[in-house]
């Protein structure tokens, strides 16, 4: 009979399913408030891929937003339209790659050292963007200064909090994290107004234009990071986090094929793309997730709170104090940039540390890759001219 681990819906399902909070609603909230983006949609396709992810895969694999995608439209402020066309064609791409088995010869140019190297980079990244947000002086997202000190004690607090309880399977810290933060927010910023009001679907349908920008501006730099990390380093972290036989439905193309099928909906809709991620699964293994049980409990919140609240849940997600979900990035980051420890050999550690140096130093992991990819590249090349060791002497 298969492998695959019962889904259980505790009390530690739950804080692990809060582990990538800090990624998701960031560039969520961000999206939301300068591309137009839509909530209430974007919400349900988040809550479905999570509930659907987690009944398939038995595994808490995340669900994330397209990263290198979020950041180039939030910093070139480029419409809906664009954004949508993006997640199409990434659909389709990552379709192919699946349907023709293409995907198992690009995977052999990603060896252990690139993949150790991604999520290195991508962890060291996370530890950044979480101090960064926890010295921030803003409390909460989309709200404005208070006492300087303030978020970072919050953040320190947080920090504290979750040192003394990360092993406590009876206190899981994400929850006392968590409430600790919304406790402080209701104190110090009030209790946001909103009322029940449900949200639906829009299609919104790019055209010509947006395809084109889309794929030079979004896809292409996208691409290599998706490989990569949401696809082989995620297949990786899972086979490293929970054994061979727990992992049977996490292949390469069940992957492409999830994310493909996802990118195609949201891209129809208008929703945010989204993918699956390393730094997402360590986030929800090092806060307890243990099985599908995490995605459906934090998938069902999701589709809730857009049928309920439609897009004025902007006001309930924003509530979350920044150093709150730093602390959360921070050790997310930490958990996966730990499994590097594996890689001993001087030539591959040496790989692995120039794909995580470039992506830090750029803030770009698609660029990592590359120099990484490149790298490979030429030792094959010198190996090949110079074989047995001719070009000691």
């Amino acid at each position: 009979m298969s492998g695959l681990p019962t889904h259980r819906f505790n009390r530690n399902e739950l804080a692990g399913s809060l582990g990538d909070l800090g990624t998701l609603l960031p560039l969520t909230i961000a999206l939301v408030l300068i591309n137009s983006v839509p909530l209430a949609t974007t919400l349900l396709a988040i809550g479905g891929f999570y509930l659907v992810t987690g009944f398939y895969y038995h595994l808490p694999i995340p669900v994330q937003p397209l990263k290198v995608v979020a950041a180039v439209a939030i910093a070139s402020q480029l419409p809906v339209e664009t954004i949508a066309a993006s997640g199409l064609i990434l659909g389709v791409i990552l379709l192919l790659l699946a349907v023709t088995g293409a995907i198992d010869y690009v995977a052999m140019i990603f060896t252990r050292p690139i993949v150790r190297g991604i999520q290195l980079g991508l962890g060291m990244i996370l530890m950044i963007q979480g101090v960064e947000f926890i010295a921030a002086p803003e409390l909460v997202l989309n709200g404005h200064a208070m006492a300087p000190w303030l978020n970072p004690l919050v953040g320190l607090i947080g920090a504290f909090i979750v040192m003394i309880f990360l092993e406590n399977r009876r206190f899981p810290a994400a929850i006392l994290l968590l409430v600790f933060g919304l406790v402080i927010s209701l104190v110090l910023v009030g209790r946001p107004d909103f009322s029940v009001s449900g949200g639906g679907l829009q299609f919104i349908p790019p055209d010509f234009a947006h395809y084109s920008s889309a794929f030079f501006l979004l896809v292409l730099p996208q691409l290599p990071l998706t490989i990569g990390n949401a696809i082989i380093s995620t297949r990786d972290v899972a086979i490293t986090k929970f054994g061979e036989e727990k992992t049977e439905r996490v292949t390469l193309k069940a992957l492409l094929t999830s994310m493909g099928v996802t990118g195609l909906i949201t891209g129809m809709i208008g929703a945010m793309p989204l993918c699956h991620g390393a730094g997402g699964l360590a986030a929800h293994y090092r806060f307890g997730a243990r099985t599908g049980g995490s995605n459906m409990l934090i998938g069902g919140f999701f589709v809730a709170l857009a049928l309920l609240f439609g897009d004025q849940a902007l006001q309930i997600l924003t509530m979350i104090p920044k150093g709150v979900l730093g602390v959360l990035l921070f050790f997310a980051g930490l958990e996966l940039a730990r499994l590097i420890v594996d890689t001993k050999e001087k030539t591959q550690l040496l790989l692995a540390l120039s794909v995580a140096g470039v992506s830090v130093a750029t803030s770009n992991m698609g660029i990592g890759v590359l120099v990484g990819l490149g790298m490979q590249g030429a030792l094959k090349a010198k190996e090949y001219m110079m074989p047995n060791g001719a070009d000691q002497g």
